[in-house]
């Protein structure tokens, strides 16, 4: 996820992001001046910078080939600083309103996960591409879904805690939730897949967890940076992945696009109507749409490569993208809303 955190400083302050999941207008985070800004210019220009560096590897990709060896040290480095970001407050939601963070995590992992399996048998996806496509909807929660969420005025708490639970637990429900949709398509070997998630997010997620606890000051100073870490690693990764597998995007281009664009689509709708249903406040509904449509695509794609065929890394590739670029547009119109509201 793109930081946004508060310092250890305000933790506790009026402003912190424990903030109850109940409150109508949802609570700014309180983040340092610099750390917005930063934040808020980094989720703007990260659907540039991804179409700029997936473009330049599509139609120039022989300069990137050789990048495929580091797709996951970038997927470690983008987990480490998700890591640096995280308190154990932040997890406290979980124990004082279980009910929100629940649904929010059982949704990502049912919603997403069945919609990949419809939207590629509806239009008929080779294997690879559909277990590409099941592999993204079987992935944690979006690198940049706090920031969206913060922009939309849903509820950063609870697209924190959502984020962090959804990532924890994504080494053992990411392989069996491939092994049993996708392994119609492709072999899965799911032990193997999920040591790989063990290595690629779980260590780093809580090393970084671990290194801000013992010198919180020293992280603070530095957290202000970590969107464009987080940018500049998953446009690495996107280079990388489209590199290697151009000539297959030139022949299928338009139907993995199509299968996005439902995918992420049915994940917002179905995500705000999961929350509506229940009865959770608007801001909550935004958080539960913006979590549930927004994958970790990256991970996904970096799986893809490893463990399926390079055309199966396809759909993680163009959705890290699309799921930026339409989930900005969400939240300007969701912010515009809330505006006109007052």
């Amino acid at each position: 996820m793109l930081p946004m955190s508060t310092t250890p400083e305000e933790e506790d302050g009026p402003g912190a992001r424990s903030t109850a999941t109940s409150q109508r207008t949802p609570a700014v985070t309180a983040p340092d001046a610099a750390e917005e800004r930063s934040a808020r210019v980094a989720v703007t220009l990260f659907p540039l910078l991804i179409l700029a560096g997936g473009a330049i590897a599509l139609f120039l990709p022989a300069p990137f080939l050789g990048w495929a060896t580091f797709i996951n040290p970038g997927l470690m480095l983008i987990m480490f600083g998700m890591g640096l970001t995280l308190t154990l407050p932040d997890f406290s939601l979980v124990i004082r309103q279980p009910l929100p963070v629940l649904l929010g995590v059982v949704a990502q992992y049912v919603i997403m996960p069945l919609a990949g399996l419809g939207v590629s048998t509806v239009l008929g996806l080779s294997p690879a591409l559909a277990a590409g496509v099941i592999l993204v909807g079987c992935a944690p929660g979006g690198t940049a879904s706090n920031v969206v969420t913060y922009l939309a005025k849903g509820d950063v708490a609870l697209s924190v805690t959502m984020t962090s639970v959804s990532t924890l637990i994504a080494p053992i429900f990411t392989p069996l939730l491939t092994l049993w949709l996708a392994g119609q398509y492709l072999p899965v070997d799911a032990g193997s897949m999920a040591l790989s998630i063990v290595q690629i997010v779980l260590v780093p997620v809580v090393l970084g967890l671990v290194v801000r606890m013992a010198a919180p000051k020293l992280v603070a100073a530095v957290i202000p940076a970590l969107p464009w870490v987080s940018v500049l690693a998953i446009t690495f990764v996107v280079i990388a992945v489209v590199a290697g597998s151009a000539a297959a995007i030139f022949s299928a281009g338009l139907l993995i696009l199509a299968a996005v664009i439902l995918h992420n689509g049915l994940g917002y709708l179905l995500g705000y109507g999961a929350a509506k249903l229940f009865r959770l406040p608007i801001p909550s509904r935004r958080t539960m749409a913006i979590e549930v449509g927004m994958q970790n695509s990256g991970l996904a794609a970096g799986l893809a490569k490893t463990y399926f065929a390079p055309e199966a890394a396809l759909p993680g590739a163009v959705f890290s993208v699309w799921h930026n670029v339409s989930g900005a547009i969400l939240a300007a119109i969701w912010r515009r809303s809330s505006s006109n509201a007052r």
